[in-house]
């Protein structure tokens, strides 16, 4: 008797559980079908075209527009200027320097270039310590050159200056041939250097160049190969 009460006790437990959630499935709504869920889903996307473009918002990004303006080299290809610097002759001291030059801009990347340059000789060690007759008379120690090179930019660029500025510049090489008058005589000249030029207007350019001059001479009792440096600041314009 004690074993079926048992029984009849667990038996309502599990019926008091079970029941309720039937109940609840029963009361709760249908399950939807299968493929209901895309049917659902296509019916929303139809609804979302059927929104017509004046219902959606429209961006329109404020855009500061600025105008730019492209520096170049003048359209012209000749470029005409001076310069000015030191020029130390060999054997004679470092002294100014001053001439004229004429540049013919061939391409992009070539130009010929004709230079004339005077300068003037200092005496030398011998003559400042020996206390010997002058070397040179005064119109023999003027210095007076020409030259014709051909010039290579190898390295157009730009420099910047602040925030809101920047130049076209290039570094170039160039060498050539040409000649001196020194001590009297016509000499034969073979010249060489680089430079670097900088434009800070399209029909204006400045200029550091260094050139050596190198020719022979014979004053001091034998003939010697002699290299004159040369470093100038020049300014030029572009017709």
């Amino acid at each position: 008797m004690e074993i079926s009460r048992l029984r009849l006790l667990l038996l309502t437990a599990l019926a008091c559980v079970a029941l309720p959630g039937c109940a609840m499935f029963s009361r709760g709504a249908p399950l939807p079908p299968i493929g209901a869920g895309s049917e659902a889903a296509t019916r929303a996307d139809a609804a979302t075209d059927q929104t017509g473009p004046a219902d959606r918002p429209v961006i329109e990004p404020a855009v500061e527009r600025r105008e730019i303006r492209r520096p170049r080299i003048d359209t012209e290809d000749f470029e005409l200027g001076m310069y000015v610097g030191i020029l130390n002759i060999e054997d004679f001291e470092s002294n100014a320097v001053y001439g004229a030059r004429l540049a013919y801009h061939l391409t992009e990347d070539f130009f010929l270039e004709a230079s004339l340059g005077q300068s003037r000789a200092g005496r030398t060690s011998y003559e400042r310590l020996s206390g010997a007759a002058d070397l040179l008379t005064d119109d023999d120690r003027d210095y007076t050159y020409y030259a014709l090179s051909l010039g290579w930019n190898i390295l157009p660029g730009e420099v910047f200056v602040g925030e809101n500025r920047a130049y076209n510049t290039s570094f170039y090489v160039l060498a050539g041939i040409g000649s001196t008058t020194f001590a009297g005589d016509d000499r034969f000249t073979v010249n060489a250097g680089f430079g670097y030029r900088i434009l800070p207007a399209d029909w204006l350019a400045l200029h550091f160049d260094v050139r050596d001059h190198i020719f022979d001479i014979d004053l001091l009792g034998r003939k010697k190969i002699v290299n004159n440096l040369e470093a100038h600041l020049g300014l030029s314009i572009f017709f």
